[in-house]
């Protein structure tokens, strides 16, 4: 009976993320905007999720006391994570660590379009950009 219930668990359980999941592909941009579009959508003192759509580029920059971990909705770019460069599209996941330099170029006709979860919380004060050169 207990694995009965566990299972029933499970499923439904999965059913409710792929439900979200499903809804953050829908979302859109409340409100125009040039290059960069933020929409938090939770918070707590452990950490603070954001949905991101950017049509150009992000430029390059840290978190000195938080760690990032984003998941591509939509679109292709080229990151930057530290001295690496990858190709990232739909269906990415991946982690920037605190103190680790990272940016983008949108390499898709349609904005980039990701999921961010930042820990600990983040209050907007944490982004220190890097100059190259």
């Amino acid at each position: 009976m207990k694995k009965i219930i566990l299972f029933i668990i499970i499923i439904f359980g999965f059913q409710g993320i792929s439900q979200d999941v499903y809804k953050l592909k829908k979302e859109k941009p409340n409100e125009t905007y040039d290059n960069i579009h933020v929409q938090k959508i939770s918070d707590s003192p452990e950490q603070t999720t954001f949905l991101i759509w950017i049509k150009n580029s992000v430029k390059l920059h840290k978190h000195a006391h938080h760690a990032e971990n984003i998941y591509v909705i939509s679109g292709k770019g080229e990151m930057t994570i530290g001295d690496e460069k990858l190709v990232i599209k739909k269906g990415d996941f991946f982690t920037i660590p605190k103190n680790t330099p990272h940016g983008l170029e949108v390499l898709s006709s349609a904005p980039v379009k990701v999921l961010s979860i930042q820990s600990p919380q983040f209050k907007g004060v944490d982004r220190i950009f890097i100059n190259k050169g």
